[in-house]
């Protein structure tokens, strides 16, 4: 079983800035905040990683040590740096078509049947439930426009959310380097991006036919979800992993009056809806649900 010594002090070689004193209480009352506020799960183990993701934000605030700053962001001034906090100790690893099968899913199941419909004003709404950087709802929405290029004159939107407020920003600005574009078709990548620089330099921004099908929004899992209207597919994929059991089963059912009678659920290869959820779900594919007592077409 991973243990935090009594009191340990990591040391900064070469930065002048000398030891933050780190004890395993300050480790406690971190994660527990963390727990509360966004319901991610942080095992012992992720201490170092703790220390140096928040040692920046003590240097920032002029603080000397982690008890400092545990008095800080629970006090009334420290609400701000409560949220600063939670997006530092995010993890945000996405990429544009990241697990393809989903896309190709979505397009045959989901899209393709819908097609006539929609076209006839029929409402098409999809919901990226971790959006990260916003590669998952943009990827969401070029599948899209791929079967439907009016999109945009129809009643069809993606809704992307996320906790962290930066990777909020970042979505919303839609620039991405070289690296982060590989997984985009060059077909697609020419239609929805404009490219700017030359060579390692080189990056591409979302075109405003793409952007405007995307609303981006912060949204905490575990808070309020303000949504009034049911969704096509729900895509909240790699996040709900970092939650312990019973979050996790709190949000799979939280999902469920959201989910159309014909909408799919698409979560990470790594996990599985389990708990009560499971009584309404049944496997539609990989890592992928629709709800059952509704035929798979």
């Amino acid at each position: 079983m991973n243990t935090i010594p009594k009191t340990t002090e990591f040391k900064r070689e070469a930065t002048g800035w000398g030891t933050f004193p780190f004890t395993d209480e300050d480790f406690r009352r971190i994660a527990g905040i963390l727990h509360e506020s966004a319901g991610i799960h942080l095992p012992a183990s992720k201490s170092s990683l703790v220390y140096s993701r928040l040692t920046r934000r003590l240097r920032a605030l002029g603080l000397e040590s982690f008890r400092d700053y545990c008095a800080f962001i629970v006090s009334e001034r420290g609400i701000a740096e409560r949220q600063t906090m939670i997006a530092a100790l995010t993890t945000n690893v996405t990429s544009f078509f990241r697990e393809p099968h989903h896309f190709t899913h979505l397009k045959k199941h989901v899209l393709e049947r819908r097609l006539d419909e929609v076209r006839k004003g029929g409402r098409l709404r999809l919901w990226s439930a971790a959006c990260s950087s916003g590669q998952e709802p943009y990827s969401i929405a070029m599948t899209i426009l791929s079967l439907l290029p009016e999109a945009l004159s129809l009643d069809v939107r993606v809704l992307a959310t996320d906790i962290d407020f930066n990777m909020i920003a970042n979505a919303k600005a839609g620039v991405y380097d070289r690296d982060a574009m590989q997984s985009v078709p060059s077909d697609l990548r020419d239609a929805y991006f404009r490219r700017s620089g030359e060579g390692a330099d080189a990056s591409w921004t979302v075109s405003e036919k793409l952007s405007s099908l995307v609303a981006f929004r912060e949204l905490n899992l575990i808070g309020d979800w303000p949504m009034k209207g049911q969704f096509d597919a729900v895509f909240c994929r790699n996040v709900v992993i970092y939650f312990d059991e019973a979050t996790q089963h709190k949000i799979w059912s939280r999902f469920l009056p959201f989910l159309k009678r014909e909408g799919r659920l698409y979560i990470g290869h790594s996990e599985r809806v389990s708990g009560p959820a499971c009584e309404s779900l049944i496997a539609d594919g990989v890592t992928t649900y629709r709800l059952k007592g509704k035929d798979a077409r």
